[in-house]
């Protein structure tokens, strides 16, 4: 469970946090200027596209980066179709993981790659691989590296990664997707200009400062979530594409930095995908009254972390919503729901103080959760 005293302890938060989740996450709007200036360096606002793209395809490496795609996906996917590409297998004589073009892939597709190494053997094919059928090649990684050097010498265009200013491993994924969202604009599938960035930017600056360690829980939102999220199994419930990859950021970080975890799935279909899952507290429940008790040994108690809905939602495209059927299909099964408020703004606005809003929740619980 939560320490409540750590929560609310900035020194306390800080001595607990040798990793700097927490700077981490309060650099995310200096790390989106310093990517956009370094796209704009390396030649991406004088770009002149022949039109959009016939598809684009995606390739990734590390959870930073598949956050990235998964933002690309969801804001491109009304202009054009976006293909995830995934490793096919392990080259048995070097033992990198090989990735392969679809068959119909030709010049009028459009190829993004987002690594934060730029060493793997398996990316560095691919692009040759694409260069050899014709494809146009954009790639996120670090400066100097063998794959930026394939890309560059194969007339595709490598952007610099940038990185936080103490030079730790990215962990972020806007390094990734800022230069992703400038390709976009300049290809006409998503309006994400300078001043739609610098925005955006800003809103992450205004998230920062309501999220972070010196903001109490009752007027933090990210703490407040926390907290709902503690000693739960989460079920993450999305509507909208964006929806979708925020969620599926905050299961990952879950994971990885607070060992904790979480199930997500897109409205309507998880009002049966997690069904069987809503049962839970009725059978762990011991009164007759169908309540808690508080009293129980909960060290004996086998049960397991109970189910908590999150409702996330993001614009849909029909504008419909199924939040009505989930707080009664919660409240039939007395299940605890969460829904997170839609901030007010534009669609890059609302994706980026969502993916904030996550990154601090998951340092939340990694810091302050004990046992």
């Amino acid at each position: 469970m939560l320490d409540d005293l750590l929560l609310d302890d900035p020194a306390a938060l800080a001595h607990a946090d040798p990793y700097g989740l927490l700077p981490a996450a309060a650099s995310a709007g200096a790390l989106v200027r310093t990517a956009q200036r370094l796209a704009a360096e390396a030649g991406l606002t004088s770009l002149k596209p022949e039109g959009r793209p016939r598809s684009i395809l995606l390739a990734t490496s590390g959870p930073a980066a598949e956050t990235a795609a998964d933002v690309t996906s969801a804001l491109a996917a009304g202009g054009c179709p976006v293909i995830r590409l995934a490793p096919t297998g392990v080259a048995a004589a070097s033992g990198a993981l090989r990735w392969a073009l679809p068959g119909w892939a030709g010049p009028v597709d459009l190829l993004l790659i987002a690594t934060p190494d730029g060493s793997e053997p398996g990316l560095r094919l691919l692009a040759e691989q694409a260069y050899r059928r014709g494809l146009t090649v954009v790639a996120v990684l670090p400066r100097r590296s063998a794959l930026g050097e394939i890309v560059d010498g194969s007339r595709g265009l490598p952007l610099p990664l940038a990185t936080p200013p103490e030079g730790e491993r990215t962990v972020s994924p806007w390094p990734f997707l800022v230069p992703l969202l400038g390709l976009l604009d300049r290809t006409g599938l998503v309006a994400a200009d300078e001043e739609a960035v610098q925005r955006l930017a800003d809103r992450l600056d205004a998230t920062a400062e309501r999220c972070g360690p010196v903001t109490p829980t009752g007027a933090n939102p990210a703490k407040s979530l926390a907290v709902e999220l503690d000693e739960s199994l989460p079920l993450l419930w999305t509507e909208g594409p964006a929806s979708d990859a925020v969620a599926r950021r905050l299961v990952r970080l879950l994971a990885a930095r607070a060992g904790r975890a979480a199930l997500t799935a897109a409205l309507p279909e998880a009002l049966t995908a997690h069904a069987a899952l809503l049962s839970r507290p009725a059978e762990t429940d011991s009164g007759d009254d169908g309540m808690d008790d508080f009293f129980r040994d909960r060290v004996e108690d086998a049960s397991g972390p109970r189910p908590r809905v999150v409702l996330l939602r993001t614009r849909t495209a029909d504008g419909l919503t199924a939040a009505p059927a989930v707080r009664e299909l919660a409240h039939a099964h007395r299940v605890p729901l969460t829904e997170l408020a839609l901030p007010e703004g534009q669609d890059l606005d609302v994706l980026a103080e969502l993916l904030a809003l996550t990154e601090y929740t998951a340092a939340y619980l990694s810091l302050a959760g004990q046992g």
